[in-house]
């Protein structure tokens, strides 16, 4: 015990020593735990960036997601190589979409629900869905604006599913691919741009064209208000998802490209809204001539429609 005594005694002499030499030194305690900075090297940041920085994602946990999933990825060219942009359950689709519809501000879209496993499922069928919603329910509207009328004959236009088509499935690829490619020049020019992967933004402008498609079955109404007030409803649920997304990502470059990216992003958006509702349900009346009626004396009797 003696010895014991004098050992510590012989600590604490050396202890007061350093500090003697070194008053700035720190001193752990014995019944403190020890704790570890998280981020030795981090920069000083603004306040409330941590959480922005936290939802993108830096180099260390990108890092670390690759190594914690690293797959052994197959040729382009094989099946195998594209079944795994449909691997996801029900569950995840539903989250996804109930994480579109139902945004929650000041979280990031890709971090909560695409980077851990991003996929095509989701977009593909929400896009054709969507495609059948806006063609259908815009033969029906017209069949209802015109119920009644003695000289109305419904012939169903099936080349709306071909124009739907084309310009949903033109506006969920192309879009994407040219925001990818600006975000991925802008990354060269600005180092702290966190550039998205094209299959994120992809998964993005699907799942944020979901709340189009119940909103498409109630342009049905016969009326230019509601169907104006359902624009606006959808337009600011879908914007918002795309807003808080993307702005985070631009909104260290220049101020005016980064206000001008999230202000084009915006237009497009509203811009295929209006335009659905415009061509398929608010299409202007066009003249239709009037039958001619061959008589049976050889003449031709034109009638007049009212």
């Amino acid at each position: 015990i003696a010895c014991l005594v004098m050992c510590l005694f012989a600590e604490f002499d050396d202890a007061a020593n350093l500090l003697a030499a070194n008053p700035d030194a720190t001193t752990i305690s014995i019944d403190e735990p020890v704790e570890i900075p998280k981020n030795q090297h981090s920069r000083l940041q603004e306040p409330g960036r941590e959480e922005d920085d936290e939802l993108l994602g830096t180099d260390d946990s990108d890092k670390t997601e690759l190594l914690a999933g690293q797959k052994k990825s197959a040729p382009f060219w094989t099946f195998e190589y594209y079944q795994t942009f449909f691997d996801v359950d029900t569950y995840q689709v539903l989250d996804r979409i109930k994480g579109s519809v139902f945004p929650v501000p000041g979280k990031n879209f890709v971090r909560l629900y695409i980077r851990s496993n991003p996929d095509l499922y989701g977009p593909f069928w929400i896009c054709a869905t969507l495609v059948f919603t806006i063609a259908v329910s815009g033969n029906l509207s017209n069949f209802f604006i015109h119920l009644g009328k003695p000289t109305y004959h419904y012939v169903p236009e099936f080349r709306k599913v071909s124009i739907a088509a084309t310009t949903i499935y033109a506006y969920a690829w192309l879009v994407p691919l040219a925001l990818w490619g600006f975000l991925m020049w802008r990354n060269s020019k600005v180092m702290n741009i966190v550039s998205y992967s094209f299959l994120e933004i992809v998964c993005v402008y699907g799942y944020s064209l979901f709340i189009y498609i119940p909103t498409a079955i109630l342009w049905i109404i016969p009326q230019k208000v509601v169907r104006w007030v359902l624009v606006v409803f959808s337009l600011c649920l879908s914007g918002s998802v795309l807003v808080m997304t993307f702005w985070p990502a631009v909104r260290d470059d220049n101020r005016r490209i980064a206000v001008a990216t999230v202000a084009t992003i915006l237009l497009l958006h509203a811009l295929l809204a209006v335009g659905c509702l415009a061509y398929f349900f608010d299409a202007p009346e066009l003249d239709i001539p009037p039958p001619i009626i061959p008589a049976h004396n050889g003449t031709t009797v034109i009638t007049k429609s009212h």
